[in-house]
Order: structure tokens, then C-alpha cells, then sequence
């Protein structure tokens, strides 16, 4: 294998040298008319000709490459001696070696991304597992991605507090002090849940959230990430307190990457939640260090396309980090479309930081949801989604992306908006829509459906029935909330006599994946584990990125050779074997 690298400064000629033992005479090669950047000479093995051996060395990710031409032709050296020196014309007959038509170095998938990145949040891979709400980001998905290199943030958002704090417990006790994470949700119309949950996060000492749907800052969410600011030993500001923002809008991006407004400083300080010195030190830090650009996904999205998004907001980071002289480096990455090889390889090619899927996990083994999910997700294609009327955000008109195929979900959904819209109260709607309702969606009449939303409000948020005595159209609201809510529970739970009304939050990424999948072991929903997805998504990457430095030398190919499919997790895993000379 070649494996020592020697730049000659006074020629512009690299050595890459395996051994200082003698190297025998190759072969000798005809004069090539191909552009060559220098030549190749064999130690103990001669090069490996065809376009098989160039496809398995592309694939060999942590071994360097030479492609070179044998007699006209294409081959790969794996040991020997290299120059690289493009000003010669007569490489292959002057030196008896081989024309080196192009030179791909090794890429180990943990090199991809930024290093800073994985290095701060203790991470072999830059790869983030997003949180998909009630739980389908679950205890087990987490805990699996944390053993692996990566971090996984648990899907918290609809699930009650005491919910959310078995999860923590669980979590606190099986990955101990690897990284992992917790969702926040902005909840506008449920602010004292959002506040409710901060407390507890901060009572348990989690100390990494993802903040997701924020359309701004909020009380508490400013309250996390400054509690417990202070100087370390160093002198430097320290935030015990980690806040990675999952944003698609530039004017919330600026708000993220910005110290907390003084206006929720003071109000901290007044409520005594706060010191004098945690709200000075708090001028000193963003809200969030690390933020991802989400992009076409599945659940909240602006369905933002990433070639546009992520420069956008890598653009602003630096703005921001030189308005404000932070002294450590804000981190962006990309969410939302990653779910083939080429998607990841193109993201850090465009500068992410890091990775995050959503939509493909959902289809793991580990997911908090039923078999049918994921089967029915395994049958997608990428024209098989849609917007849907959020039921968190209902009121304010904001949309989720969900799957529309085997489901009516989204159709009945935006039925039930539009009556909202045309009605003051559930008493004005007609008598026909009305028994619609209640044969279809709720099936039951429309006062029991309001008892059982009551008792559910009981224990979530006692003020929303309050509300709803005085303001009808609110109580239509919260019934027609009801139902979008419960929808996700049924998909979740497999409920059979529910299938036609699962909602299923699903981005174009779904069909993407099965496309690249269909054929191979992972196209089967039994075979996907988060982990395996995982690293071969990864591992692809790698394949792709060294095809593209090939093509970028000016070596032909066929695509084929830049094309990687799944393998199994034991194949993949003696692949990035530091340490393994076996063949691809």
C-alpha cells in the first residue's frame, strides 16, 4: 500500500514512497497520448488492470490509489513509488514506469465534516440523528447511534413530561458519558409545556438540545442556554448548556447566532432565575453554537432546496462570528435530503459541518413505530409526500410534510383546516360536514369527541379548556387538533382500524433512499438498522467524493465506478478497517 507522502520543493515533484528497499523494474508501457501527472513504479506487485480494479479501489476508502494506463490501459497501483510531475510529456518511456493518469488519497468516513465538530461534541462520525417527535427518535435509536460515534437527540416533542423524564432516566442509565441528546419544541400555543420541559431538562442535567419549529426566541429556551453560564479555569466563558437550532429561515438563523435579546435577560433577572454575572457572561455566546440547516424535510419544513440553503447560512455564520468576536467556531450542518451516498458527499462538499437525518430513520428498526410505518415507508417514491396542517401550530396555519401513499391523512387534515377557516364554531358547521365528521374522522359524535379532547387537555394544559369556554372557535380548534394529534399515535402504534388515517412525517429523501436501496439487502425494512444506514451512507460518501477527485484529474470513467451500494454492516465495518488490506 502506498503510504508516505514526500513533497520535493525545488521541481513542484510529491514521492510517495512505501519502502526504501529496491524497487524491480516494471513492465514497460507505450508512449501515452492520455495526459499523465507523472508515473508509478511497482514494488513487489504489478498494477491491477480494468475498470473492476479501479471500482474496487475507489471502494478500498482508506487505502490512497494511482490510476494508471498499462499497455493503453486504465490500471491501479497500490504500492511502489509516485511522481507527480505534470510538465513531463514522456513520462511512461523515460523513467520505465507506468503514466499515472490520476491520484486519490485515502478518506476514512470519520474524516468527512468538520473536525471541530466531532471533536466538541465527542464524536467519531459527523453524522446527527434528528429528533422525530413522539418518541419515534426512541430511547433505543439514541442509545444505538451514541455507541456507534454519532449523537441522536430523542423525539420528545408530543410526548407528556413524565414521558420524557422515564426516557431521560433510561437514557442516563444504559449510554452513561457518551453524547446524546433532547428535543425542544417550540410550542406556541403551549408555553408553559415548553417552560415545563426546559425545568426538567435543567433538573437532569441535559446538556444538549436541538431546538426545532422555533419561528423566534423564547423565554425559556434563552433560560436553558444561559443557566449555570460561568468562567472556567482558563478564563474563558463556559456554557454548560448546549444548544444546536434546526432553522430555514435566515432572519431566525440571525437570531440563533446572536447573544440572547436583553429583553428576556432583564426578564430572567427579575424573576430571580438568573445572577447578575450568568446574564453578563450571557453577551458573550450565541443562543446556539451549532445550527442546522434544514431543508426539504420530513415534519416542520419551508421545503427550502439545500444547494441554496446551506451556503446561505454558512454565509452567515461568518458574518456573525466576526460581528461578534466569539472565541470558538459556530458550526452549521444540513438536515433534510440526506439520504443517499451522493446527497452526503455533496453536503460536505458545500461545507456542512455535519449530517442529520430524519426521514430514513423513521424506517429503521430502532424507530418508536409500528411495522406498517415502516413498510409503508419502504414502498415510497419521492413524489409520494405532501403538506399537511400541523397539529401543533394549527391555528397558525403552518404545514408538516407527510406521506400521502396508503394514507388519507393529509386530504381529511386539510378538510378539517378548511372548515376551520369557513366557521366560528363547531355549532356553525353544516349538518352534512358535521356527519362527515363523525363518520370518517372522529367516529364518534363531535360532543363526545370534545369530552375525550377535554380530558386530554386535563393533564397536558388545564388553560386550553379554559379558552375554549370562552372563545369557540378555539374549542373547534382544539377537536379538530385532536384528531391530527391522534393520527401520529395510531401510525406509531400500528393501530390497524386506523391505517387510512396514519400520519406518517416523511420528506422526499424517503423515496430517494428507497431508489438507491431497491435491489439490495436494505430495500427489505427488516434489514434497516440505524447504524447500518448509517455508515454506508457514510461510506458512499467517501466513494463519491474520491470518484469526483478522479473526475476532477481529468481520469474517464464510467459512472459505474463511482456508484456504491449497501453492504452488510460486517462488510462495511472490515471496509473502514483502518488496519485491513482486504480487496473491495
Amino acid at each position: 500500500m502506498i503510504r508516505k507522502i514526500i513533497f520535493v520543493r525545488d521541481t513542484g515533484k510529491v514521492m510517495i514512497d512505501k519502502t526504501r528497499e529496491s524497487i524491480k523494474r516494471p513492465m514497460q508501457t507505450s508512449n501515452s497520448t492520455t495526459r499523465a501527472i507523472g508515473w508509478w513504479r511497482p514494488q513487489s506487485r504489478p498494477p491491477d488492470i480494468g475498470a473492476d480494479a479501479i471500482s474496487a479501489a475507489v471502494r478500498r476508502v482508506t487505502e490512497p490509489a494511482c490510476i494508471v494506463e498499462v499497455d493503453g490501459q486504465p490500471g491501479v497501483g497500490r504500492d511502489g513509488c509516485v511522481t507527480i510531475d505534470s510538465t513531463r510529456t514522456d513520462v511512461g518511456g523515460s523513467t520505465g514506469g507506468f503514466p499515472v493518469l490520476g491520484f486519490i488519497p485515502a478518506l476514512h468516513p470519520e474524516d468527512l465534516g468538520d473536525p471541530y465538530f466531532k471533536h466538541s461534541f465527542g464524536l467519531r462520525y459527523p453524522y446527527v440523528i434528528g429528533a422525530m417527535a413522539n418518541g419515534i427518535t426512541s430511547v433505543k435509536m439514541v442509545e444505538t447511534a451514541a455507541r456507534a460515534g454519532m449523537i441522536g437527540y430523542f423525539g420528545a416533542a408530543g410526548l407528556a413530561l413524565e414521558d420524557i423524564e422515564t426516557a431521560i432516566v433510561q437514557l442516563r442509565q444504559r449510554v452513561t458519558d457518551l453524547p446524546f441528546g433532547f428535543n425542544l419544541i417550540h410550542s406556541p400555543s403551549e408555553p408553559d409545556l415548553e417552560a415545563a420541559t426546559v425545568d426538567l431538562y435543567l433538573k437532569h442535567a441535559i446538556c444538549r438540545i436541538s431546538a426545532s419549529a422555533y419561528l423566534d426566541l423564547t423565554l425559556p429556551l434563552v433560560y436553558y442556554r444561559i443557566k449555570g453560564i460561568h468562567r472556567g479555569a482558563d478564563g474563558r466563558v463556559v456554557c454548560p448548556n448546549h444548544v444546536t437550532a434546526k432553522v430555514s429561515r435566515v432572519e431566525v438563523a440571525k437570531k440563533f447566532f446572536s447573544p440572547p435579546p436583553e429583553k428576556f435577560l432583564r426578564q430572567l433577572l427579575d424573576r430571580n432565575m438568573i445572577t447578575s454575572a450568568e446574564a453578563e457572561l450571557a453577551r458573550c455566546v450565541p443562543v446556539a453554537e451549532t445550527m442546522t440547516a434544514e431543508a426539504d424535510s420530513g415534519g416542520h419544513t419551508d421545503n427550502q432546496p439545500a444547494i441554496s440553503l446551506l451556503p446561505t447560512m454558512l454565509a452567515l455564520r461568518d458574518r456573525m462570528a466576526e460581528s461578534f468576536g466569539y472565541d470558538r467556531p459556530l458550526s452549521v450542518g444540513l438536515g433534510g435530503g440526506i439520504a443517499t451516498p451522493a446527497a452526503v458527499s455533496a453536503a460536505f462538499a458545500l461545507g456542512a459541518a455535519y449530517v442529520l437525518t430524519g426521514s430514513v430513520n423513521q424506517a429503521c428498526l430502532e424507530a418508536g413505530t409500528s411495522a406498517t410505518v415502516r413498510s409503508m415507508l419502504a414502498e415510497a417514491c419521492q413524489a409520494d409526500v405532501t403538506m399537511a396542517p400541523a397539529a401543533d401550530m394549527f391555528e397558525m396555519s403552518v404545514k408538516v410534510q407527510v406521506l400521502k401513499r396508503g394514507t388519507l391523512f393529509p386530504f381529511r387534515a386539510a378538510k378539517l383546516f378548511d372548515l376551520y377557516c369557513r366557521y366560528g364554531s363547531l355549532e356553525e358547521i353544516p349538518q352534512k360536514e358535521r356527519l362527515m365528521m363523525e363518520r370518517d374522522l372522529f367516529r364518534r359524535p363531535v360532543d363526545e369527541e370534545w369530552e375525550q379532547t377535554k380530558n386530554f387537555f386535563r393533564l397536558r394544559d388545564p388553560q386550553q379548556i379554559e379558552r375554549a369556554a370562552k372563545d369557540p372557535k378555539h374549542k373547534m380548534a382544539l377537536v379538530f387538533r385532536s384528531y391530527l394529534g391522534q393520527s401520529s399515535n395510531w401510525a406509531n402504534s400500528g393501530d390497524p382500524s386506523r391505517k387510512i388515517d396514519y400520519q406518517i412525517w416523511c420528506g422526499p429523501s424517503m423515496g430517494a433512499f428507497n431508489e438507491w436501496t431497491r435491489g439490495s439487502f436494505l430495500e427489505r425494512p427488516e434489514h434497516r438498522s440505524v447504524v447500518t444506514v448509517a455508515l454506508n451512507l457514510l461510506v458512499g460518501a467517501a466513494v463519491a467524493t474520491r470518484f469526483n477527485w478522479l473526475r476532477a484529474q481529468k481520469v474517464v470513467m464510467s459512472p459505474d465506478v463511482g456508484k456504491f451500494r449497501p453492504l452488510p454492516l460486517e462488510e462495511i465495518a472490515s471496509l473502514i478497517d483502518r488496519g485491513s488490506t482486504k480487496s473491495a
